[in-house]
């Protein structure tokens, strides 16, 4: 039955996965518990009910189930959904869904040992869950990756590695990643030194909503020296 749960959520049939979520989280399966909640705090088929998400959440977490701990841990590190502001508690759930292979999971924790938030500072630990969610495709960990090898932080100085890092994410789209790999060629660090180059990829980060991307093509336009 999860199976049509499932195939109904991903077909925009909202309705029949709540209603088979519903059953199913009544009768333990934690699968169902995580899909549920997360229908109620999105207000899918349903009224929001972020006390009954949070219950569902805990209940499904508590028999480990990946992306319930992953989501539990956000809204414990965001102190929202009914859920306390705990640092400590959201970095021991991230850490729990990172074993469980949660790229998202690995991204958090890695950025919570990276700024010592649940923890205690740790850059090496950071850089290997940033390379962990990194394997797995996760473009902020790309992109942090990318800055932990240009800063030496955890991981011997490496400029190529940190080119290809914020290709990886540039070429996934993320702003962050674009505007990163274009302040690469604009200093010519683990690259040719192309401005050109760079000016597009500011660009392109400007256009996703990049602040400090943006704010440089502003300036450039006032100066005169780009017309678009």
């Amino acid at each position: 039955m999860i199976e049509t749960a499932n195939n109904a959520y991903n077909s925009g049939d909202f309705t029949t996965a709540y209603e088979l979520y519903s059953q199913l989280a009544k009768q333990g399966n934690a699968d169902a518990q995580t899909s549920l909640a997360f229908m109620l705090q999105k207000e899918q088929a349903c009224e929001k009910d972020e006390p009954r998400a949070l219950e569902l959440y805990i209940k499904a977490a508590e028999a480990k189930q990946p992306y319930a701990l992953f989501n539990l841990a956000i809204l414990y590190g965001n102190g929202i959904g009914g859920a306390s502001h705990d640092q400590f508690k959201a970095h021991d759930l991230h850490m729990e869904a990172a074993t469980r292979n949660v790229p998202p999971a690995m991204y958090e924790v890695a950025l919570m040992l990276e700024r010592g938030l649940g923890c205690m500072q740790n850059y090496s630990e950071a850089a290997f869950w940033y390379e962990e969610g990194a394997k797995r495709g996760h473009l902020e960990s790309f992109n942090n990756l990318g800055a932990l090898y240009k800063e030496g932080h955890g991981v011997e100085q490496d400029n190529a590695r940190t080119f290809l890092c914020f290709t990886r994410a540039a070429d996934g789209g993320l702003a962050q990643g674009l505007y990163n790999l274009g302040m690469l060629y604009d200093q010519g660090i683990g690259c040719a030194q192309d401005h050109d180059k760079a000016l597009d990829l500011c660009r392109k980060a400007a256009y996703k909503g990049h602040a400090k991307a943006k704010e440089i093509i502003k300036d450039l336009q006032e100066n005169g020296k780009i017309v678009f």
